[in-house]
């Protein structure tokens, strides 16, 4: 069975520019890596999430959204910057997870944002959340702001170039799953 990674956007927006950065790594990581994929959203776990104060009290739908997150062998995560951090309903639904649900696990941390000025949130408030859980976070965090996309789609040179270098980095992790594919082949 191939490893699995997943991609979960914090983003309430659609379209989202934070979703199409996420759907592009997890695609890349997929390819790269010969895993099975699958991107969420905030909104699919909407409205257990902002009604529930444990895992056990959301619907079965986004449960399964959540179990999937956490059984993956992989994730990408990515939010949108507001007032320089994480929308509240992004960390609603992190404080839910167990605190060794992630340890070990790699993710990737992106985000999104109108400028350049929002660039460190990844290393300010998404690197030291996930370092809460003992996840793997990967060394390369990619941010986007609005000049990196052309009709809401990663298009910059840097930003690929960025997010490739990224993906590149679940080797240690995900090379088994990619042997498994070309000597299958």
């Amino acid at each position: 069975m191939p490893q699995r990674i997943i991609g979960f956007s914090g983003s309430v927006s659609s379209p989202s520019r934070t979703r199409a950065l996420v759907d592009l790594a997890v695609s890349r990581a997929a390819r790269r890596f010969g895993c099975s994929a699958a991107t969420y959203e905030i909104s699919d776990l909407q409205p257990s999430l902002g009604q529930s104060q444990s895992l056990d009290q959301m619907d079965p739908l986004a449960r399964r959204v959540m179990d999937a997150i956490l059984l993956a062998d992989a994730l990408v995560v990515g939010t949108p910057v507001y007032k320089g951090s994480f929308t509240g309903l992004f960390k609603h639904m992190i404080d839910l997870i167990d605190p060794a649900a992630l340890a070990g696990k790699p993710v990737l941390l992106t985000a999104t944002g109108g400028g350049s000025r929002h660039a460190l949130v990844i290393e300010h408030q998404l690197r030291p959340l996930f370092g809460f859980f003992e996840a793997a976070t990967l060394p390369t965090g990619v941010y986007g702001e609005g000049s990196d996309f052309r009709d809401g789609v990663p298009a910059s040179d840097a930003l690929l170039a960025r997010l490739d270098r990224a993906v590149e980095q679940f080797t240690p992790w995900l090379s088994t799953a990619r042997t498994a594919v070309i000597s299958a082949a």
